[in-house]
């Protein structure tokens, strides 16, 4: 120990530090810390941007492009309208449909689902989305939805030879969820386009979504279903359609109480074909 300190220097180091809760000396002479200012701590400084000209063509080669900017949802529109207009027959409008890119359920769907039966029926049944099974197969109505549809149709002497069936979107929405506004929308030209070339003499709207839409309300299945209407889409120039909506079978399937409903509807619509 250095002589130089007397007793009384270390006695009061030595209670300086019980009191500050220090149990060992880093330095020789005692230090009040508490008086002492920190010092800012020094920030590293921000290398400038190298310029764009100045980087390797590797860094270069790493920067992200500008992302082009989406089309608007007029865009698609006017897009999906004129690929629909362009289509001569079914085998050309099934072509536009999969080549259209304006609709994200065909990111995530198997198969274009596009339509069954006989194209020139005087009947055409239009559904609301492909299912699980419809989208393994590539056809619409082929689940256990679609299987009670054949019964039903059989109980009025019809079947997939005597009918045409599809639906309003040619894509599964994933987990069979609703489909969205926008969805239905970007496929509604070529649906509009897809009866046009069918030409039927009577038409069926099976569930709220696909009555709807096609005859542009707001009013529930429950309100539409039973009743006549005339189908003609916007600005068209042909005659226009009998519709009647009726309950899709995938609702009956839960609803088993309103089959009857269903059945008096088909019976309508049977009598209603020439």
């Amino acid at each position: 120990m250095n002589t130089q300190y007397n007793r009384a220097d270390l006695l009061a180091a030595l209670q300086w530090q019980l009191a500050s809760g220090v149990d060992e000396a880093i330095g020789e002479h005692p230090v009040d810390r508490t008086k002492i200012t920190a010092k800012p701590t020094a920030q590293p400084a921000t290398p400038p941007a190298e310029p764009a000209t100045q980087r390797s063509p590797a860094a270069r080669a790493r920067q992200p492009e500008p992302s082009a900017p989406l089309a608007s949802a007029a865009e698609l529109g006017a897009n999906a309208r004129s690929l629909a207009a362009q289509a001569p027959d079914l085998a050309a409008l099934r072509a536009a449909l999969a080549a259209f890119d304006g609709c994200a359920l065909k990111n995530t769907a198997t198969n274009l689902v596009f339509g069954d039966g006989n194209p020139q029926a005087r009947l055409m049944l239009v559904g609301e989305a492909p299912g699980r099974d419809e989208d393994r197969q590539g056809l619409p109505f082929v689940g256990a939805s679609g299987q009670l549809l054949d019964v039903m149709l059989s109980y009025v002497g019809l079947d997939r030879t005597t009918v045409y069936i599809t639906n309003i979107l040619p894509w599964r929405p994933p987990g069979n969820r609703q489909p969205t506004s926008a969805e239905i929308t970007a496929c509604l030209p070529f649906i509009e386009r897809h009866i046009e070339l069918v030409a039927p003499a009577v038409l069926v709207f099976l569930g709220g979504t696909a009555a709807k839409t096609l005859l542009r309300t707001t009013e529930g299945i429950t309100r539409l279903r039973g009743r006549w209407f005339d189908y003609a889409p916007p600005g068209a120039s042909t005659t226009p359609i009998p519709a009647m909506a009726t309950y899709h079978p995938a609702y009956l399937l839960r609803q088993s109480a309103q089959k009857r409903a269903a059945w008096r509807d088909l019976l309508t619509i049977r009598q209603r074909l020439p």
